[in-house]
């Protein structure tokens, strides 16, 4: 876990599921992506996300806002599968519902993922490749 002055980067819950789904299938969140994803879809990611959390100890990490101890979305850390034209790196994404715009928790939430990444995984600055939706 990672906590900022306002987030706590966590593990996923299953009651994290609903909501996430919720974001994921939200056009306005998705508009950068083919389609916004079905509950089916939604969790199927959810369960891939919380494994690799499982296995590697960090990730795309659920966030939550301190003081309303409610998941919001998620921010972290991943390697892509897809070979790119700057593999290997390690990606940076957020995806966060869309009432928490604007309110600095994307920025927040990714400079402590990046603080993780650069001080405790030993990722160089060269290998990050920022993601957003």
């Amino acid at each position: 876990m990672l906590e900022t002055d306002r987030l706590l980067l966590r593990q996923w819950k299953a009651s994290d599921y609903s909501e996430f789904a919720k974001i994921s299938g939200d056009t306005d969140v998705m508009e950068f992506y083919p389609k916004p994803l079905t509950v089916v879809e939604s969790n199927a990611m959810a369960d891939k996300i919380r494994g690799l959390i499982d296995k590697r100890g960090w990730g795309f990490w659920a966030i939550e806002t301190l003081n309303q101890q409610g998941f919001i979305g998620f921010v972290g850390l991943h390697i892509p599968s897809e070979q790119l034209p700057f593999s290997p790196c390690v990606e940076i994404g957020w995806r966060i519902a869309k009432e928490h715009w604007g309110k600095g928790y994307a920025t927040e939430a990714a400079r402590a993922a990046l603080d993780y990444g650069f001080s405790e995984l030993g990722v160089g600055r060269d290998s990050i490749f920022y993601h957003c939706s």
